[in-house]
């Protein structure tokens, strides 16, 4: 499970709004010379987030939460927003270029039809899964009263 700590700033119909900070782990990684995470951290220097999530642990406004989500469940959301599209992509331009005797052109609209094939049954199969990719609300991390007095 890849869990978040975040803070919930709103409540609605059962749902929450979390607002997560990002945070990097580059200066700890072992990779982070040859790693494009590194680039794309620096790039948004620590911004806000917010994610609506479903209420399940009765969370209310000013609560630090954690949020999270399965390995496998954000494996699949990756293969369907990236790996579908690239594959139908390649396959698409090289039947392009093969069905049209070497033409270029054809490989060139082969790939862009095979792109947005491989979008459109990404998004269809991500529609029928319903809520499976979406992170959950494990706990409310409650402060002990009296710390920090």
């Amino acid at each position: 499970m890849i869990t978040e700590t975040g803070k919930v700033v709103a409540v609605k119909d059962g749902r929450v709004w979390v607002q997560t900070i990002r945070q990097s782990a580059c200066s700890t990684c072992s990779a982070r010379s040859g790693c494009g995470q590194r680039v794309l951290a620096a790039a948004t220097s620590g911004r806000a987030n917010q994610v609506l999530v479903t209420n399940s642990v009765n969370a209310v406004v000013g609560d630090e939460v954690t949020l999270g989500i399965d390995e496998r469940a954000l494996l699949g959301a990756s293969m369907l927003a990236y790996a579908i599209p690239l594959v139908l992509l390649v396959v698409a331009s090289v039947a392009g270029h093969s069905l049209s005797g070497g033409e270029d052109l054809w490989a060139i609209v082969g790939a862009v039809l095979g792109l947005g094939a491989g979008f459109f049954i990404g998004r269809g199969l991500h529609a029928r899964s319903g809520d499976a990719y979406e992170p959950r609300l494990l706990r409310v991390n409650r402060i002990p009263s009296g710390a920090g007095r």
